[in-house]
């Protein structure tokens, strides 16, 4: 079939049937002296009961209205023509497998790698540049492809492997120890959503960070290991606060001196602050004891990391090379004596940029790797421990690039690269020299030089001034009769930058445009953009977006009846808001994994955890905030409301499917657009969470359920303005 006629074929598309009725049962509260109705409460299932407990009766209805909203969507979907054409096109861009998060210890490296027919990647390890062979394999584990490896860290000789593996999806890794010389799996097991390990230099223990209780989020700690004992030995350097403001907070996390005698501690209280202290270490393994001293403590500041998940700043004996948003919105790189830490004893090494916003820093020998994003694009410069930069580090193109596998003993290491039209890959390189060679290259049956990639500017609403990038075929015709889909995010200081995404090569293979905006709420220009995107601030990013495909329609590249838009969790919240804030603006929609009431998020999962970024439904300030633009309350009767595809799965431990279920009973009684052209459509999938370790089958059948959705909705006659 032709790509060109494949848009126009799934617009002529019809539906039948409407949705399942859903059964009304109004919950009225008065909240800060406001009164709010809950048409759907029930929809909650006995996540929504308080206090909590559990009601198998209530469950069992909730999943029966479920299997019928599943059914439903699956009738109108799975009879759009073109599916299986889109489906192969996808099956077909997978080949050649996927390889990443690269990690060299001696002449041990270190890899994740995914092959063809294969649902989840494997760990694979080579020495001294020889063959690789499998380390672990999920599929040895779990056949039927919903285990995955959420993370490794070898110890630094390299001799033990501690994984994390999780299933379907829930995010719930249990940590395992294997020898890397045979693959044989030590009797250690740690289980409590088991993440960021930092191993003692001998590799004899490491410190972990889990949950004590599984059903409380905020029981997060770090403990102590050492291998070859019963976790019930384990010893906990620092927990999350029981009760108080700390409670809420995303949790403690810890970083080890690569000597082991220094260890950072601190906790997040939201995606941009953090307190921090240090600690001998090693006088806490002899005693139980050790004091700790604040390096920035009370300061609405990011320092000392990256951001949560990602490893610890450099410490090179017993100085700390920091990066902090203190007094730098782009952050600046600043040398700490861990002896004596005080701000004021502080010495600035590489100062703020005002062009770049610093992501993260690497050690290697004698050199420090700085990552920043200008104009939403990969940098990569090198400097000496002194501060002085010793240049750029040439990258291939303009896009978005990684560097992993640095080492303290050696100056060569690795990045990955990728761009709207370069697809993923792996490039060795030297970090004196910059020389740098492929060393793996997705290979993807993709004609990249048909695909232009642009950057343009827009004003927003307030007049700020928005990036936006552009991915199209060469010679588009600006017409206004161009299918496009604008994909948002814009929150917790996350940037959108350049990628290479295979499920967007059909729809731009067709003729459709993808545009990506870098909204206010990102990290994209440092601290203070995302700060313009927060709490009271949050409408900020839904005007960037709306201005965003103003702009697309005014300069004559889609119009509101071609123009679809996506995007996942906090981007599910935009969706959200853009559907029922502008449903004149939009043909169709599809949010994934969404937040939906904002009134009741913190009750459900991690979500508690979120307060600092959105504010909370017990403040009346922040109440009132959250009312002016909380989708699930801004549906109203009789609106014409574009076509929607909400998504969710059960397994998620982030954001409730609570969240999509109220949301698309309520759209599908209020629209007054005609159910059989402009659907309000439910997926529920049991077997996965939040996105991430979903299989490979199942991350192709969700990407043509939206294609072939959006292709429907944005298709047609179009004649030419």
């Amino acid at each position: 079939m032709s790509w060109k006629l494949l848009i126009p074929l799934l617009a002529a598309a019809t539906v039948t049937a409407g949705p399942p009725a859903t059964e009304v049962q109004p919950v009225r509260e008065v909240v800060h002296g406001i009164e709010i109705v809950d048409p759907y409460r029930w929809l909650e299932g006995s996540a929504g009961l308080e206090p909590a407990r559990e009601d198998a009766a209530l469950d069992a209805k909730v999943a029966a209205w479920t299997d019928a909203q599943n059914a439903y969507t699956r009738s109108v979907l799975d009879r759009l023509p073109g599916r299986q054409e889109i489906a192969a096109r996808l099956r077909s861009l997978t080949h050649g497998g996927g390889r990443g998060n690269v990690a060299q210890r001696g002449d041990l490296l270190f890899y994740r790698e995914i092959e063809d027919g294969q649902q989840q990647p494997s760990l694979r390890v080579s020495q001294g540049g020889g063959p690789s062979r499998v380390l672990l394999d999920p599929a040895a584990v779990d056949p039927s492809g919903l285990t995955t490896l959420a993370w490794y860290e070898p110890s630094p000789d390299g001799r033990l492997v501690a994984c994390g593996l999780f299933k379907a999806g829930d995010e719930n890794a249990t940590l395992y120890l294997v020898e890397a010389a045979t693959g044989t799996w030590l009797a250690d097991e740690i289980t409590g959503k088991v993440r960021e390990v930092e191993w003692l230099p001998d590799g004899s223990g490491f410190l972990y960070n889990h949950l004590a209780d599984l059903k409380n989020p905020s029981s997060r700690r770090v403990r102590f290991h050492r291998v070859g004992t019963h976790p019930r030995q384990d010893r906990t350097l620092i927990e999350q606060d029981k009760e108080g403001p700390g409670a809420k907070t995303w949790g403690p996390f810890a970083h080890l001196s690569p000597d082991g005698h220094w260890a950072l501690v601190g906790h997040w209280m939201g995606s941009a602050v953090n307190d921090l202290w240090v600690m001998d270490f090693q006088a806490w393994l002899r005693t139980g004891k050790a004091d700790r001293r604040p390096i920035v403590v009370g300061q609405p500041a990011q320092s000392g990391l990256p951001d949560v998940y990602r490893k610890g700043d450099p410490i090179v004996g017993d100085t700390l090379y920091m990066t902090t948003s203190l007094s730098a919105s782009n952050k600046r790189v600043v040398a700490v004596d861990l002896r004596d830490p005080a701000p004021a004893k502080w010495r600035e090494i590489i100062p703020e940029r005002k062009d770049a916003a610093l992501q993260s820093l690497s050690l290697a020998r004698g050199l420090l790797v700085a990552e920043y994003l200008q104009n939403a694009a990969t940098r990569l410069e090198r400097f000496g421990l002194d501060g002085q930069s010793k240049g750029e580090l040439p990258l291939p193109g303009l896009g978005t690039a990684d560097v992993m596998a640095t080492t303290p003993d050696r100056t060569e290491a690795f990045f990955d690269f990728s761009s709207f039209n370069a697809p993923g890959a792996l490039y060795k390189v030297d970090l004196v020299t910059g020389e740098r060679q492929v060393w793996w290259q997705k290979s993807v049956p993709f004609d990249s030089a048909a695909i232009a990639v642009e950057q343009v500017e827009y004003l927003s609403k307030d007049g700020t001034r928005i990036t936006m990038f552009l991915v199209h075929k060469k010679g588009l015709k600006l017409d206004g009769c161009n299918p496009t889909l604008l994909y948002g995010y814009g929150g917790f200081g996350i940037s959108t930058t350049t990628y290479f995404d295979e499920g967007m090569v059909p729809w731009l293979e067709a003729g459709g445009v993808y545009a990506l905006p870098n909204l206010r709420g990102g990290g994209e220009r440092g601290e203070e953009w995302h700060r313009a995107g927060m709490l009271e601030k949050k409408q900020n990013v839904f005007d960037d977006f709306f201005a965003a495909a103003e702009w697309l329609i005014a300069k004559g590249y889609t119009r509101p009846e071609r123009l679809a838009i996506l995007g996942g969790s906090n981007g599910g919240l935009l969706i959200g808001a853009a559907v029922t804030q502008r449903p004149d603006l939009f043909a169709a929609g599809v949010a994934m994994v969404p937040l939906m009431d904002m009134v009741r998020y913190p009750k459900f999962l991690r979500a508690r955890n979120w307060v600092p970024e959105y504010g909370s439904p017990d403040d009346p300030k922040d109440l009132a905030v959250l009312l002016r633009y909380s989708p699930y309350h801004n549906v109203k009767s009789g609106v014409r409301y574009p076509a929607l595809l909400l998504t969710a799965g059960e397994r998620d431990e982030r954001v409730h499917a609570l969240h999509a279920r109220k949301m698309a009973a309520r759209l599908q009684a209020a629209t007054a657009s005609d159910p059989a052209q402009k659907p309000i459509l439910l997926l529920v999938d049991r077997d996965t969470g939040h996105g991430m370790g979903s299989p490979v089958d199942k991350q192709i059948a969700a990407a043509v359920d939206q294609m072939s959705f959006l292709m429907w909705q944005t298709g047609g006659g179009c004649t030419a303005k």
